[in-house]
């Protein structure tokens, strides 16, 4: 997708979602769905670059935004950090825990990098629920209840402040976004795709694989984590029910949807499958089974994800008028 049409999407987004807390400021059920997809639009897209632009298959991202969550936690409950601090940090400490585990990864491919990301994402479980969890101050099995929320110039952020913390999530949602987009349409996103095609012919042109697939792991980790330490202080609880495959399956709803490397389809999936899965919370057990079959039926049947194809339907559709002017 060109730079232009990717900043008016993106632009158009969130401007419209700034003016949301105007009409539905009052309603405590709309504000969480509007802070989720803001939290999980920013998520979702860390991943789709890893996996879509840089062609690392890792299914690390719940991990990391779960290391951030209960770094930024544990930093304010049991260090007595202040939350802002505490956040920044977290995102630091998030960074390095994806240059660690992208470290062996550089070694494999394909398959062997997921599993590798997945069985961090699966050992995440027993380290903060067991003894180890417990001495750095995960809560064990209980979790984390007292997460205090954000004070920042006199201003209280948190699920009781839903307007003012929308408008932080907003905040930094687009300031990641820039980060993101600057990322895909430089130099860099040109060295993720080179390698994402031929890994020996990018080597050729002197790209360094093992320089950008690190880079790619610590950023996309760095950010991920700030915006799990962001939760963390939102919801003022944590528990290890973050690491279950639901968490897992509706991130990858939101890639699906909007498409593997067809940014920023993935902000449109977020906005879709967030609000789908509010929805359907009332369907209790059959909601993990419902959204696992749209998985299955999305990726059977529109595999470059349900926005590009809209896209592309409106763009033709805009050359075919202009053809049609042109000859009459």
């Amino acid at each position: 997708m060109s730079l232009k049409r990717m900043v008016v999407i993106l632009v158009g987004f969130y401007c419209l979602m700034g003016v949301m807390p105007l009409f539905f400021g009052g309603t405590d059920y709309i504000m969480n769905i509007l802070i989720m997809i803001l939290i999980w639009a920013v998520v979702a897209s860390c991943w789709d670059v890893i996996m879509g632009f840089a062609g690392i298959f890792s299914f690390g991202q719940v991990a990391f935004y779960v290391v951030g969550a209960y770094a930024s936690a544990i930093l304010s409950v049991s260090l007595h950090v202040p939350p802002v601090y505490a956040i920044l940090l977290a995102a630091v400490i998030t960074g390095l825990f994806g240059v660690l585990v992208g470290l062996p990864c550089l070694k494999l491919a394909g398959p062997y990098v997921a599993l590798v990301t997945f069985a961090v994402h699966m050992t995440l479980v027993p380290f903060l629920r067991g003894p180890m969890g417990r001495a750095i101050g995960s809560g064990g099995a209980q979790g984390i209840l007292t997460v205090p929320p954000v004070s920042l110039f006199g201003m209280t952020f948190s699920s009781e402040h839903l307007v003012p913390f929308f408008y932080l999530t907003l905040f930094l949602t687009i300031i990641c976004t820039i980060i993101l987009v600057l990322v895909i349409k430089s130099y860099w996103g040109t060295a993720f795709l080179a390698l994402k095609d031929s890994e020996n012919f990018a080597a050729s042109l002197g790209i360094s694989a093992f320089k950008y697939k690190l880079m790619v792991f610590g950023l996309t980790s760095f950010i991920t984590g700030l915006f799990g330490a962001l939760y963390a202080h939102y919801v003022g609880m944590l528990s290890t029910r973050m690491l279950s495959m639901d968490v897992f399956t509706i991130l990858m709803i939101m890639i699906v949807i909007g498409g593997i490397g067809k940014y920023p389809g993935v902000v449109v999936g977020a906005v879709i499958t967030v609000t789908l899965n509010q929805f359907l919370a009332p369907m209790g057990m059959y909601r993990p089974l419902i959204m696992g079959a749209i998985v299955v039926v999305l990726v059977l049947f529109l595999r470059d994800g349900l926005v590009n194809p809209i896209i592309r339907l409106i763009s033709s559709r805009q050359k075919a008028g202009r053809t049609g002017e042109y000859l009459s």
